[in-house]
Formats: structure tokens, sequence, C-alpha cells
């Protein structure tokens, strides 16, 4: 058994409408293990469809609670066999084969939904497991989150506000597959709010939505389905069929071709092309094998192996062409080189998000290959205009000049939709190209995607073309029908050369296409290196553009753990660094939750970011990571000084998450708990080993979120309460007692600086700081700790200051320094009444520089106007004039 299992009520069920009634389906996404209180072996528990989620018997007690309804979710996939109704190729999940007729196989959908012969006997594959014909038994309608059903955020949702909130509602579009991983184990979804997403549903045990009220997805034979947890068959794995056939195997057809079509009938159908079948078609993205010495292997006798190959190792490349033994041309930007179809895997379309939105292939032109070889196959003894095209494309220059000639006016004339300009361009026949040019030909003119000449440079690599376009005039810029420049496509390509050409010619770095995505964000998505580094030079690109899913360029380096393109980004524009989406998360924000750990020490010590920056949920990136089971990340994040004890918008601390969902990945921190010696031989979960390893990092184990509960609270589990217990001791015993600051003012726990001199902050000098508390940071020297009311570093305000003697530092109000302080009050009165003594008492600006014969003064400028003495009132009948 694994998570992500679909499943229904089975025959033992005695839970009542806990699943909201037969028929409901709901996901598997917690297996049972031994010594668990909770979640015993031999049992699972199971979110359901309409949102809740118990624990069921999977054989304990020799008892079966549920039925397998769909595997697809955990990648079974029947990659050679056909659904013989509904024709899909590659069945997913469990396969249904006809016992009376000869190869004959049905997908679940079509078994379900009563395709093929009822009174015909099938049987499961897989197990093997027979079944009775399907005639006259019951069918139970499969009901939950379908096509068409009203949802909210479930219990896994992980995603912000990119519902518009809490309680709104949103509309399935469709249930898919996540790219090649999965089958049906997805959802795309509108929201109110007009954006749509993808969201799991299944795909590694998780769930992030939940219905309104409920859809029908279809029905199911309740007597048909297996129990979970009998047959250990059901993990994931490929058909073997009964065959020794592997993936990526070159076979030969023996048959006749008269034989080979009657027995193509109901299974595929004939095609007179297979005669010569290849795997891959020309166009076709494809990625080479990672593992060297299997490509060395391989490539023998099917264009051998060369140390120069290796950069091309587990990169996707382009099928140039495919040769008569199998053999293909692959093109990685510049270079080329031939393979073994072994050595090769198709490249599906990329699936992504937060963790999930989908991105699509800046591609118009996709049926460009396969209309150049529609033009290539056309005769050209034909003599009408448009046979010019089928010239242009074959690399003719002196017909297409005779062509020209004879048809003046016709130059732009489409055939298939093409110019014979573009056609030429594509193909790189440069004295075509000259020719046409020289007959007026026009640059501009676009076909039914919205290509020109130069978009059509672009999806061929034909370089030296471009150039001579861009001389004669042609729009670098231009766009075609999805919004994408030469530039875009050049750089979806891979096209290095092509790529610094049109930056030379200032093509815009920052134009969008129809997903909003810049030629960069295209670049970091498919980590094309060199590209990468030409496009961050551009002098003016802007790395604010964000694209439609609303991801600046950072954010995308970010998202898709590019560090090249997070170090150059940084290197041009740190202060995006803390730009936030519109759901507040921040490119640590989606390192943390995608697990991209190079990427998030990057942004830590060369961005200088703001390591517990909150999103719109008030999460920090260690809330993420631990809400992933991260645990590298949350070393990382801890070690950087992330604050264990912050809390998220319903009061829960990371602590509170990691004990909320114990069962997280498989990747254990035991290595570094062990050191402690605590652990002893228990086996702890890995959300429980997070806990553990937090509270021996200082997190507050009585810390109550908004509902009272404290981390200790949701552990059921006394082994698991009596270790947190342990590792939060042995902190306190490590350290000083910890201050508690309101809730609003959390604390990073660092232990102490180990005595000797450092460097201050403030001063730059060599000299023994002094601790901060409650915050246990040392920053600062003495001197300058002494008028610090906050710590500089985190912000939390200072309760007291301790020197690396233990003694305290004397800073409260009134007594810092009073010999010095009242020594300086005295100066300052004596200065005032000096200064009151020789100011002028009418003006109170200038100083005194007439004295009366009554000894009062005055200025200069004042003393003009008077007759009798401002303090005194006596008739003035003197002045005398001071010199001071």
């Amino acid at each position: 058994m694994e998570v992500g299992m679909r499943v229904v009520r089975g025959l033992d069920w005695k839970w009542g409408n806990q699943d909201d009634g037969e028929g409901h389906v709901g996901t598997v996404v917690e297996i049972g293990r031994q010594g668990s209180t909770t979640t015993p072996d031999k049992t699972v528990v199971v979110q359901w469809d309409s949102g809740t989620r118990t624990n069921y018997r999977t054989g304990y007690q020799g008892s079966y609670d549920l039925l397998l309804y769909d595997n697809a979710q955990i990648g079974v996939r029947h990659s050679n066999i056909i659904c013989d109704s509904c024709k899909k190729h590659g069945i997913m999940g469990m396969r249904w084969k006809c016992k009376v007729c000869f190869d004959y196989d049905l997908c679940t959908q079509c078994y379900m939904n009563n395709k093929h012969d009822l009174s015909h006997a099938f049987e499961l594959l897989l197990l093997p497991l027979s079944l009775a014909p399907r005639q006259n038994l019951p069918r139970i309608i499969l009901k939950g989150i379908f096509q068409g059903v009203k949802v909210v955020r479930g219990p896994d949702w992980d995603w912000g506000n990119q519902d518009g909130g809490e309680g709104k509602v949103g509309k399935v579009v469709d249930i898919r597959g996540w790219d090649n991983e999965s089958g049906r184990s997805v959802a795309s979804v509108t929201w109110s709010n007009g954006t749509t997403n993808v969201y799991r549903m299944g795909h590694k045990g998780k769930v992030d939505l939940k219905y309104v009220s409920d859809g029908q997805g279809g029905f199911y034979y309740k007597d048909h389905l297996p129990k979970l947890g009998e047959h250990a068959e059901l993990q994931r794995q490929e058909s073997t069929d009964g065959h020794s056939f592997q993936q990526g195997d070159k076979v030969k057809c023996l048959l006749e071709v008269d034989i080979l079509r009657q027995m193509q009938e109901g299974h595929g159908g004939w095609n007179p092309k297979m005669a010569e079948v290849n795997t891959f078609g020309v166009g076709e993205l494809v990625r080479v094998l990672e593992d060297m010495e299997s490509v060395k292997r391989l490539q023998a006798g099917h264009g051998e192996w060369t140390d120069s190959m290796a950069p091309v190792l587990g990169q996707v490349g382009k099928v140039l062409k495919v040769y008569a033994d199998g053999d293909l041309r692959v093109a990685f930007g510049a270079q080329t080189w031939t393979f073994n179809p072994a050595c090769l895997s198709a490249q599906p379309v990329e699936v992504d998000a937060n963790l999930m939105t989908t991105e699509n292939p800046n591609e118009s032109g996709s049926t460009v290959i396969s209309v150049l070889e529609k033009l290539l196959s056309q005769s050209t003894e034909q003599d009408n205009p448009s046979r010019l095209v089928i010239e242009a494309a074959h690399g003719s220059a002196t017909k297409v000049r005779e062509l020209v000639q004879k048809y003046p006016d016709k130059v732009d004339i489409k055939n298939q939709g093409k110019t014979a300009l573009q056609v030429a361009a594509h193909q790189g026949h440069m004295e075509v190209v000259k020719a046409l040019l020289q007959a007026n030909g026009s640059i501009e003119t676009k076909d039914e995607d919205g290509d020109t000449a130069l978009h059509y440079t672009a999806f061929g690599n034909q370089a030296e073309i471009a150039r001579l376009l861009l001389s004669k005039g042609a729009n670098v810029n231009i766009l075609n029908n999805s919004m994408c420049t030469a530039l875009h496509i050049a750089v979806n390509k891979g096209f290095t050369d092509l790529v610094r050409l049109l930056t030379e010619h200032s093509a815009d770095v920052n134009l969008q296409d129809s997903y909003g995505d810049t030629p960069l964000h295209d670049a970091i998505a498919k980590d094309f290196r060199s590209i990468i580094e030409i496009l961050v030079l551009v002098p003016n690109i802007d790395f604010t553009q964000q694209n439609h899913r609303g991801f600046n360029l950072l954010h995308h380096a970010a998202l898709k753990g590019n560090k090249l393109a997070t170090e150059k980004i940084l290197a041009r524009a740190r202060q995006l660094v803390d730009v936030k989406k519109e759901d507040g998360f921040s490119a640590l924000h989606l390192a943390a939750l995608n697990n991209h750990r190079d990427v998030a020490e990057i942004l830590i010590k060369e961005g200088r970011c703001d390591i517990n920056i909150r999103n719109n949920r008030n999460q920090t990136p260690l809330q993420l990571a631990v809400t992933q089971g991260h645990t590298e990340l949350v070393q990382l994040l801890v070690a950087e000084g992330a604050d264990v004890n912050m809390e998220d918008e319903d009061g829960d601390t990371a602590m509170h998450v990691a004990l909320l969902r114990q069962q997280l990945a498989n990747v254990m921190l035991s290595p570094t708990l062990n050191t402690a010696g605590l652990l002893g031989n228990n086996e702890i979960s890995v959300g429980a080993a997070i806990a553990c390893f937090l509270a021996q990092e200082g997190a507050d184990i009585n810390y109550a979120n908004h509902k009272g509960k404290s981390p200790l609270d949701l552990v059921a589990d006394s082994t698991t309460v009596q270790l947190l217990k342990n590792f939060s001791e042995q902190h306190s015993g490590a350290s000083l007692r910890r201050v508690h600051t309101t809730p609003n003012t959390m604390t990073n726990l660092v232990l102490p600086t180990p005595p000797g001199p450092s460097e201050c902050l403030i001063c730059s000098e060599l000299a023994l700081l002094v601790l901060f508390c409650p915050c246990q940071h040392s920053v600062a020297c003495e001197e300058c700790a002494h008028r610090m009311k906050k710590c500089i570093k985190c912000q939390v305000t200072i309760t007291k200051k301790i020197r690396q003697d233990q003694t305290e530092v004397d800073c409260s109000p009134g007594t810092e320094n009073s010999e010095q302080h009242n020594l300086l009050e005295q100066l300052q009165s004596r200065y005032r009444q000096m200064e009151e003594r020789i100011t002028c008492p009418i003006c109170i600006d200038n100083h005194i520089k007439l004295v009366f014969q009554c000894g009062h003064a005055s200025c200069i400028e004042c003393s003009a106007a008077l007759k009798t003495c401002p303090i005194c009132r006596q008739t003035i009948r003197e002045r005398i004039q001071l010199f001071v």
C-alpha cells in the first residue's frame, strides 16, 4: 500500500456514514506502522472527499474496511497497453483483461462504465484476480470530488489565499495526472476570484480540497474491487505482461505485413507508415539518461561515446533527424549528437506552482516541422506560383529566382499557410533568402500562428539568417499570436547563439508572452545556464516583471530551485530579496516550500533576506519547511537564526505544525538527535523528530495557540511527550533561562557567543561583546551597548545586558554614568547663565553692546528706539558702548 490511493468502503465496513455514505471516495494519507498507538500496523488513515479523516482496518484483526478503487495516483502505469475501448495509450491504474477475447484490455473507467460484452469474464491483472461476468451485477454510483463539483480548501491546503480566502468556493474544471509521476491525482480548480490553479487530490498522499456538495464520477462494481491491504502486488510497478521487454528496448516485428494488419484491428489500427516505426519523431523534446556508464554502454554501435558528450547527460534536447536504424540526431543548443534511442526518454510538458501551477511552452510553431515535411514531399514539377514555396523548402535558389522573375507579384504566396521566405528562413537556405529579399519578399508577413520569417529563424536555429533579416529592417520585437517574440522562441529552444544575436540587436527582454513570462522566466524554468548568463546582463532588464501567476524573476528562480539565476539576479537586484507575491510568499518562502536548500542558503547569506518574513497567513519559511517535512531546510533555517517560536494566523508555532502533521516525509533527523543521547531505541515519526529538534533549539513546548493548545496537547503518545520534554530541558540547561516576551515579540534562540574578543557591529572594534536578554544575541561591545534599547539584529526589546563574566551591565535610566551625568548638567546650567548675562533682554537674539546709566543694557539695534529703560523705567540719559 502507498499513500495517495483512492478507496471506497468495503465488505467489512461498520462505521456508519463516516465516509458520507456508500459510494463516496477517499484518499489514503497515512500507512499504519508497528508500535504506533494511533495507527498500528495493517491500518490506514483515509481523508474522505467530504473532509472527514479517520483510520480503518486493512487486515487488522483479519478485517478489511476498504476497497481499492484507483491506484493511478501512486504511479501504476501499463506503458505499452492500449485500452481497447477509449484507445488511450498506457493504461493508468488497474488493468482489466478479457478472458474470452484475445488481447482485449480495458481501463478502470471503461470497465466500470460497462464497455465491452457484459457476459464476458475478466481478470484484474497484477494480482491476478479472476472475476465473474459483470452481467446482472449491481453497480454503485461513485461520489466525491469530480469535474463540476464545488470545493473549498481542505486539510493539506498550503497555498495561502489563492482561493480568495478561507471559505471561498471554487469549481473543479477537471481531474488530471501530475506529469508522468501519477494519474488522476490533481484537480484543476477555478475560484470565485477568477484564478485557476492545480491542487493535490492524492498526489504524494496530500489532499488540498474538500467538497461543498458531492458530484458523480461514474460507477463501480463493489464485488470486483480488491480489498485494500490484501494484495501487496498493488504497489507501484510497471506491467510486465508476461514478457521480458523493458522500456527503451529496441524490438523487431517478425510478422508479415498482411498478418500484422489483421492483428492491429482493435489494437491501435493499421497505418502504412508502421513499416518504418520510430520511437521518437523529429521536433520532439527528449531527455538524455544521467548515468554515464549506461549511456557509454548503449552508445556502442550507435554513434559511439565521446567525453565531449558528458555535459548533455540529463539535459533536454530536440530530435533533428531519425536515421533508418532508429538512431536519433539530437540538438542541444548549438551542439548536435547521435544517440541510441535507448539513451533517451520523452520530455513531458512541465507542471508547476507555489507548488502547483501549469507551465505552458511558448512555442506557437509546433506544426512547423510537419508542414515542412509536407512541402518537401510535394512534387516540384508543377508549374504554378505555389511551387515557389516548395522550391524554397528544398533550397533551390536557381529555381526560386526563375519563379520570382516569372511571378514577381507572387513572391509572398503561401503554400500550407507558409511563405517561401518563412520556410527558407527555417531551413537556413541563405541564397534562397537573399533571392526572395531581392525580389521584395515581405519580412513581416505572418502565418496563421502569427509567426514571421524572424520567428522561423528562431524555430530553426538559423542565427545567420536572422542577422540578415535584422539588417534588412526586420522588427526584432514583433509578436506572434501567443505574444511570443523570436527571443522567447530562441530561449525556449535553448539556442544560445541566436539569443546572443537577438539581444545584441536590442531585443526587448521585458516583453511578456500570453502567460506573462519574459524570456528569462523561460530560461530559468528550463535551466539553460548560458542563456541565463546572457539575459541577466542586459542593461535594461526589469527583474520585477511578474508573470500571470505572480512570480517575478527571483520568485521564479526560487520556485524552480535555480541556483545560478538566484545568484545572478541578487547580484543585480538584491532589493528584490524580500519582495512578496500577492499571497505574501517571498523567494525564501518558495525555496523553503519546495525544498530548494541551496537556493535558500544563497538568499540568506548573499541576499541577506529576512529569515522570519511572513506570508499572508503569517507563516515563516521555517513553518513552511516544517509543513513539508524538509528536514535539511529546517536545520539550515534554524542554524541561520530563524525564530522557532513565531506563530502563524492560527497561533501555531513550527512545533505545533510538526506535531499536527507527523507523517511528513521519509527523511529522519535521527543522526542529529542521536548526538544528544536522548532518543535511545525509540522510533519516532518525522514530525515528532522535527519537533524534538525544535525543542532542542529552544522551541517552547508549552506555547499555546489561539485554541489554547500547546504542542504537548497535540501528542497522544507518552513516549513522544517525554522525548519533547527531555530535549527541551537539554536546551534550558545549555543556555540562560529565556525571558518570555509577548506573542508578537518572538525571539531568535541562538547559543551565546563563546568568550573572547569579537568584532562589535557598531564600532567594528575587537572587544568582549555583551549578551542581550531575552534574545541571547551578542552583537555589541559594552560601550556601544550602553544606550541600546533594542537588539539591532532581531529588534527585540532588551531587558538585560550580561557581560561575559556573567555580571550585569547597569543601564537603568538616571544611573548610567551618574558622576559624568551630574557634571554635564552643572556645566550646561552655568553656560545658560552666561548666555543670559550677555544676551539683549529685548530681542533675545543679539549680544549686549550698550549699557545705560541705570546699569541695565541692550543691543545697539534695540537701543536706538528706547527713551526709557525697559527694565527699571528710568529715562535714559547716557549710553555707554561695550567692546567685549
